[in-house]
């Protein structure tokens, strides 16, 4: 028995033998067609139907239709990079789509497109980078341009996206040299923009999200004020779980406890924190806390490194002969 995203791929290619539209009509059908399967697939398979469809429909086309075929190929970029088990072949693929229509749309499209296109080049690269395979420093070129329109004011949401993808990609760069620290900087200050247009009552989700990835950005960061951006940090998980928590978010919340605990165990011993337990206790209760959650969601991985630092942690305590932690 077909699936209704199979009936409607199949419907999509009998409509492009009717006569009686004209071939512009057949690919902006298709298009739509191959758009709505885009919107929360259920299997990598409809991603591949849609790319099918904007092949399809960039051939009913003439020579003559630029702008159309540039705005088909972009979408179809966006098909292929979201491919699930597409590997750098789709990713590729996506950037040589992205790269082909953007002096199209720079000439004759409307600046939005030709930003969004730059977005989500930015993406595909960083995707290909983070394997090896492109520059991070491409990509980081891509958001930049794209900020030239998707300004604070104007576009928030997709501002926004642009600093996190900024502030992930300076991250991802070895610290080796003095322009590492200032690309930590930069990291942090991206995703302090990021936090000027979102907030915890309208965004939930993504302050939460954003106040996690702060966080550990200026937990991680090689700074001659490692003290002030520990406490930086520990406010910023905080913040974040206001959403985050074991009931709705387990996994998230798991994560950011971990986070915090990390802060907590590389703080002085006397930090006072206005929970009324030493900074160690409380990242070993964090860390069991999080484990507990990672065993039951089968992330045995992150569970056993939790183990690991508490069994430090309760080590540097018998050599400092303090005794264990208590548990």
């Amino acid at each position: 028995m077909q699936t209704a995203a199979e009936i409607q791929f199949a419907e999509a290619i009998r409509a492009v033998e009717d006569p009686a539209t004209s071939p512009e009509e057949r690919a902006e059908m298709l298009m739509e067609i191959a758009m709505g399967l885009q919107i929360k697939p259920k299997s990598p398979a409809q991603l591949r139907d849609a790319v099918t469809l904007y092949q399809r429909a960039l051939a009913e086309l003439p020579e003559s239709a630029i702008l159309l075929k540039a705005r088909i190929r972009a979408r179809m970029g966006t098909a292929l990079q979201t491919i699930p088990d597409g590997g750098t072949d789709a990713l590729r693929q996506a950037c040589e789509c992205y790269e082909s229509v953007l002096p199209i749309l720079y000439q004759q499209g409307k600046p939005e497109e030709a930003a969004e296109v730059e977005l989500n080049l930015g993406l595909a690269t960083q995707g290909l980078a983070s394997q090896g395979a492109a520059r991070i420093q491409d990509a980081i070129q891509c958001h930049h341009r794209a900020l030239r329109v998707f300004t604070k004011e104007a576009y928030p949401q997709e501002f926004a996206v642009l600093h996190n993808n900024l502030a992930i990609a300076y991250l991802s760069i070895p610290v080796t040299d003095e322009r590492g620290k200032m690309r930590e900087a930069m990291a942090v200050q991206s995703f302090e923009e990021v936090l000027k247009v979102i907030n915890l009552i309208d965004h939930p989700s993504e302050y939460a999200m954003i106040q996690n990835n702060l966080g550990n950005a200026l937990q991680y960061a090689s700074s001659s004020h490692a003290l002030e951006n520990n406490l930086r940090a520990l406010e910023a998980y905080d913040e974040a779980l206001k959403v985050r928590n074991p009931r709705d978010t387990p996994v998230e919340y798991a994560n950011t406890i971990a986070n915090k605990a990390n802060v907590l165990r590389n703080l002085p011993a006397d930090t006072k924190t206005g929970v009324g337990q030493s900074v160690r206790e409380q990242a070993v209760e964090l860390y069991r806390e999080a484990i507990a959650l990672f065993e039951q969601f089968g992330l045995h991985d992150r569970s056993e490194l939790l183990s690991a630092s508490i069994a430090e942690i309760e080590q540097e305590h018998e050599h400092s002969g303090e005794g264990k932690v208590i548990h």
